[in-house]
């Protein structure tokens, strides 16, 4: 299948289904058509090559549109050229007159900087359709190389490792080499054999004068190995579950409910493939004494009635290491709040935030007979005026 054809033909029209179609709705498609076109359906010298044309075109259309990734970029790449290719004549070098205005050898392995809306260079997009790349091997061809899956885990911290950052133990399941067979697939005592389609490269490739494409082999599903005796243990996949403890990382400063990355600490790759990445969702326990806003820590602190009205020196806890001393200026109200900085969370620069402490002034629940002689001088002392007075006058005004 040319680039063309492979640009002009609508999947989607393939198999009768809009292009906002659901993966089940694709798959009830793709099911009804191969039951309908299957050459065993259609017996017949005058029907089965019509039909077993047919078939190959909606199997080639499920192929791509039920893989998320081919589909996506199948779709960015007829959205790039419109529904088809118009005037297009030739390949790298053709004139620009009769068919594309510009130079397709700049898209596809080129030095041309041409880029797709989404900032990536054209040829990264054919580049997945067509899966070039891979482990070179003599004679040109490729081994395709899988990148490892992503794994998801979860972990739950104590406020302090959460603002401090901490190296935790995560015990991680994900894909890897059965155990029964070593990754071949291949039951015990056999061994695979390289697939005569593609040589043991996994891709078939296409070669259009300057360009040079490929897509997983049809035959081998990309292995580039054919398994006559499978496996009984991974039913010939070559893949298995794996359990593994590793340690991670988690930054300082983390929030709860806060998914971080950590880059490859996924399932391992095949064919020499990158790992997949670990997402580690977070799950922060409160703490008795802090809270936490962004980057700032807060802390209610308790006052006396006289600490608040003549000022003081008080002892202020911080989440690691000892009290600070916070003077409070007299005549200090209920609620104020004082900023200790450098005393907060951790910032991505190295730097901290501050710790804000709040005021809250004591009322004594029970009193002696001196204290209580004393508060009544207080009263007496202090009562020239209604301290409600202006506020009721705004609110008859009103």
């Amino acid at each position: 299948m040319s680039t063309k054809d492979y640009l002009e033909k609508d999947y989607y029209a393939v198999l009768g289904v809009p292009k906002t179609a659901t993966a089940d709705e694709i798959k009830k498609a793709y099911r009804k058509l191969a039951r309908q076109y299957h050459p065993d359906a259609n017996p017949g010298s005058s029907k089965a090559s019509e039909s077993t044309a047919k078939f190959k075109e909606v199997s080639e259309a499920y192929d791509i549109l039920s893989d998320t990734k081919r589909r996506k970029e199948y779709d960015e790449a007829r959205t790039l050229f419109g529904s088809g290719l118009g005037g297009y004549a030739g390949g790298a070098g053709a004139p620009r007159s009769g068919g594309f205005p510009f130079d397709l050898g700049d898209l596809f392995g080129g030095t041309g900087q041409q880029q797709s809306g989404t900032g990536e260079r054209i040829g990264d997009i054919f580049g997945g359709l067509f899966n070039r790349g891979g482990t070179s091997r003599p004679g040109g061809t490729a081994t395709r190389a899988r990148r490892g899956q992503d794994i998801e885990s979860e972990v739950s911290l104590s406020f302090s490792e959460a603002v401090e950052g901490t190296t935790v133990s995560l015990r991680l399941t994900s894909s890897s080499a059965c155990t029964g067979c070593g990754g071949t697939g291949a039951k015990a005592g056999t061994t695979p054999r390289v697939c005569p389609t593609c040589e043991g490269t996994g891709a078939a490739s296409r070669n259009l004068g300057n360009f040079a494409f490929s897509e997983p082999c049809r035959d081998c599903k990309g292995r580039g190995l054919l398994v006559d005796d499978p496996c009984p243990v991974c039913d010939g996949s070559g893949r298995g579950k794996s359990t593994r403890t590793i340690q991670a990382r988690i930054p300082a400063g983390v929030g709860d409910n806060q998914r971080i990355k950590l880059k490859a600490k996924g399932a391992p790759g095949e064919n020499g493939g990158p790992a997949g990445d670990l997402y580690v969702q977070i799950h922060v326990k409160p703490h008795a004494v802090f809270g936490r806003t962004g980057e700032n820590l807060t802390v209610t602190v308790p006052v006396t009635f006289t600490e608040a009205a003549l000022g003081a020196e008080i002892k202020v806890p911080i989440l690691k290491g000892l009290p600070v001393t916070l003077r409070i200026p007299e005549g200090t109200p209920n609620g104020r709040t004082f900023r200790v900085r450098g005393r907060g969370v951790a910032r991505k620069d190295g730097t901290k935030g501050d710790l804000l402490a709040t005021i809250e002034v004591l009322v004594p629940q029970q009193l002696e007979d001196k204290a209580r002689g004393a508060l009544e001088e207080f009263r007496d002392a202090t009562s020239g005026g209604d301290p409600r007075a202006d506020l009721i006058e705004q609110a008859r005004s009103e």
